[in-house]
């Protein structure tokens, strides 16, 4: 009997290529990809009763069924099978994703899917066809850049497994992806990507400050508030410097001039942001690693679109008291609007409520 997954692939696949969303070698590239990772599963309480398992593996894992108890038990997120199963992959990502804008636009170019509605990138689980769809957008004139992502959703479809790319960085942080992708199991709406990782990285938030408190983690508490700080203060500069550029190409000049003046802007761009580290953190570059490729469209892009509207879900979070839980029954309500009213909603700023830096 065909694999249940197969077969639901293989009527994506069907529906998406009539549709014309993307081409039918991508959808093939993400169904084997996807059953691949699927087809390596183990349990995870088998790894952990095997004596040959490494004692820092065995760590990570109990780490992250932890993490996973605590979204179910504390923070109210789905109790699913996910994240009770594990998946070594060897690679350095799960997958590495493609966001493309017009050379004078910082806007995303979207792609459509049966699922996932439109979003503004295409994963692939090699990289090498991430890079080389990039190059055909750049031979078209788009400004790109290609992201690894640490994991994925299938937004409740499967159940998905914990990673080993998942398990490269601190227990925080590995708390915090379990947190943020169940909060996508918990909501989602299709193709609002601004709603729907302004959400995710808002119950990743909280969750992972309720993690320190239950942990007693004070010391590591205030370490992770001091960086989620200077975060909130780069995804402000981030914001300013992309309405400044979205400015400039709402401009009546000819390309020649707007792209002289554009390779101006980044170059403007990159020195205020060392501006930023001398005065304002000491000399701390904390986000070195972001200006480590080129400056572009796209990196703007990708950053509105995931580290942004924060405000509107405090404003919500405040309304109910604080109560998780009642939050996110708020925050479906709010995803039940139309698309024109929860885009009005999430413009809300941050005024009333807490200075930037406490957000």
């Amino acid at each position: 009997m065909p694999d249940p997954l197969f077969k639901l692939f293989c009527i994506i696949l069907a529906v998406a290529s009539l549709a014309g969303c993307a081409s039918p070698a991508w959808y093939s590239q993400a169904m084997s990809g996807h059953l691949e990772m699927m087809r390596q599963r183990e349990d995870i309480d088998i790894i952990l009763q095997d004596p040959a398992t490494g004692a820092e593996l065995a760590k990570k894992l109990n780490t992250a069924q932890e993490a996973r108890r605590f979204g179910i038990s504390e923070l109210g997120l789905p109790e699913t099978d996910s994240y009770t199963q594990y998946v070594h992959t060897g690679r350095s990502a799960a997958t590495w994703n493609v966001i493309a804008a017009p050379e004078f636009s910082v806007e995303a170019k979207k792609w459509c899917f049966p699922v996932a509605g439109c979003v503004p990138y295409r994963g692939y689980f090699e990289e090498e066809d991430a890079e080389r769809f990039a190059a055909k957008l750049r031979n078209r004139g788009y400004d790109v850049t290609v992201t690894p992502a640490v994991a994925y959703s299938t937004l409740g479809w499967f159940d998905d497994p914990l990673l080993d790319t998942m398990l490269d960085f601190s227990d925080a942080q590995l708390a915090a992806t379990i947190f943020h992708e169940m909060a996508h199991q918990q909501l989602y709406v299709k193709g609002d990507t601004a709603f729907n990782e302004g959400f995710a990285v808002f119950v990743e938030e909280k969750g992972l400050e309720a993690w320190f408190h239950s942990r007693g983690g004070v010391e590591d508490l205030e370490r992770w508030r001091a960086r989620r700080q200077s975060s909130a203060r780069f995804s402000e500069f981030l914001s300013t410097e992309r309405q400044t550029l979205g400015e400039l190409y709402g401009r009546d000049l000819q390309e020649t001039e707007l792209r002289v003046l554009k390779k101006e802007a980044f170059a403007h761009m990159e020195a205020r942001y060392h501006g930023m580290v001398e005065t304002e953190w000491g000399g701390k570059d904390f986000f070195a690693g972001w200006f480590d490729k080129e400056l572009n469209n796209a990196r703007l892009a990708l950053a509105a679109a995931y580290h942004g509207n924060n405000c509107a879900f405090m404003h919500l979070y405040t309304e109910t008291g604080g109560n998780l839980v009642m939050f996110m029954k708020q925050a479906a309500q709010k995803a039940s609007l139309s698309s024109a009213e929860r885009t009005v909603w999430l413009q809300q700023e941050c005024a009333g409520i807490a200075s930037t830096g406490d957000l």
